[in-house]
């Protein structure tokens, strides 16, 4: 078998471009499939490092988290409903949609997320004051990311 290893090459890289997960091409009777795992969240799971000592003494405050990372199923969590490119304003040069301690009501636009050169929308589904942003403008983000928390 004649394996196109510059074609995989080109498709590997248009994945890390794209933030796809898979992509495939056929060209006649002969396909080339590129997949890859997608990450889960878009953030790192803290590493704790323990010292030596009584191992039921409390974590200096130094080596615990500032900010705890929300559970998908927190009841203020929202989350990308697909996958694409998050945008926290309307344009580069314009204000935030929203901001941390904001105020928001049913309906109102929370992040644009482009998929495929269309820019949808996302909306609060409930009123609340956004507690948490967990996403950076112009990032990719995947289907199930949370992108920001309403309390």
């Amino acid at each position: 078998m004649n394996i196109d290893k510059d074609a995989i090459r080109e498709l590997a890289e248009l994945l890390n471009e794209t933030a796809l997960t898979e992509i495939e091409v056929a060209d006649g009777d002969r396909k080339i499939r590129v997949a890859r795992t997608a990450p889960t969240q878009n953030y790192a799971m803290p590493q704790a490092v323990f010292p030596i000592g009584d191992p039921g003494a409390p974590l200096p405050a130094s080596m615990t988290l500032a900010h705890p990372v929300p559970a998908a199923n927190h009841p203020g969590a929202v989350m990308s409903p697909m996958v694409g490119t998050a945008y926290l304003s309307p344009e580069p040069s314009k204000p935030p949609f929203v901001t941390k301690g904001a105020r928001v009501n049913v309906g109102d636009t929370l992040v644009i997320i482009e998929a495929m050169k269309v820019m949808n929308p996302i909306k609060a589904e409930k009123a609340g004051i956004v507690t948490q942003i967990l996403i950076e403008d112009a990032r990719p983000v995947e289907f199930g990311d949370i992108l920001m928390i309403i309390e």
